[in-house]
């Protein structure tokens, strides 16, 4: 019973993995349309005056500026968004080796805890060299931070799950 439950618990943790892997690189594709609705919809509702307080819909502007005036003159960039997206499809691809099989598969945890930790370093520096705002990379960090937890509770449960195997 002790391994069925570290299992539901393995598997768990994996989808919210793949789940949020597939909706990053998804909605990487329509970027432009997806900046173009956020906009609009922030400068038409009732968040209106705290996104504009918080300077979110300023920096917002600049991004939905920025996309559309190099996707009319470059459309070729956008490219790289979609390879991008696909990556992040790849990579969700390869979680579903510890959902079959967790322990013989815990190094896939092993690489998405090292990845997870580089995007602090990345979004910290690349972000400055950018011109991102710090809040912004902050935002971008936190994808990192919560993106472990998951794993960290995968990675555990995987240890525990053995430990009762080698125990029977």
């Amino acid at each position: 019973m002790a391994q069925i439950n570290h299992l539901r618990r393995i598997r768990f943790c994996l989808a919210i993995i793949i789940g949020g892997l597939v909706l990053s690189g998804v909605t990487a594709f329509p970027l432009q349309s997806e900046i173009h609705w956020l906009v609009s919809s922030l400068r038409n509702g009732s968040m209106f005056a705290a996104s504009q307080s918080i300077h979110l819909l300023p920096w917002l502007d600049r991004v939905e500026t920025a996309l559309s005036a190099t996707n009319d003159r470059y459309p070729i960039l956008a490219y790289g968004t979609d390879w991008l997206a696909f990556a992040h499809i790849v990579i969700a691809i390869a979680f579903v080796g510890p959902y079959i099989d967790p322990v013989r598969n815990k190094w896939v945890i092993s690489f998405g805890l090292i990845s997870c930790a580089g995007v602090i370093p990345l979004a910290l520096i690349a972000g400055y060299v950018r011109g991102i705002p710090l809040p912004w990379r902050f935002i971008d960090c936190s994808f990192g931070i919560f993106g472990s937890i998951p794993l960290l509770i995968c990675m555990q449960s995987i240890h525990a799950f053995e430990r009762v195997a080698t125990e029977r």
